[in-house]
């Protein structure tokens, strides 16, 4: 169960429904997750500095179980998400960060119990 946290100090508007369509989509391609399994916030218009300067940037958090636990799964993901929020967001890469959180089954509930029971 994926979960994507993508912030930026882009305007709202340019985060539409068929673009957070499309994170979500390529989200569960890198993974390899199944896309209903995907969960994506945008939160846009945040007052954000990367790299010591306020220029559009964004930044992505991406916490899954079992598949953002390596320096090598992750170099991986990093590529394709790179490449997926420069083509999207219209950034250059230095002004992207993205933040990778390994996830337990015990860590996310669902349906009044964690994941490990289900």
């Amino acid at each position: 169960m994926p979960f994507l946290e993508l912030e930026s100090n882009l305007a709202a508007d340019r985060f539409t429904e068929a673009l957070v369509e499309r994170l979500r989509q390529a989200a569960a391609d890198i993974l390899g997750k199944p896309q209903e399994r995907v969960n994506v916030t945008v939160k846009p218009n945040v007052m954000m500095l990367v790299g010591g300067s306020m220029s559009p940037c964004a930044q992505l958090t991406v916490s899954s179980i079992g598949v953002v636990g390596t320096a090598e799964q992750n170099r991986q993901h990093s590529s394709k998400f790179f490449d997926f929020l420069t083509k999207e967001l219209g950034l250059t890469a230095d002004r992207i960060l993205i933040r990778f959180y390994p996830l337990e089954s015990w860590q996310i509930g669902k349906n009044g119990t964690v994941m490990t029971f289900l």
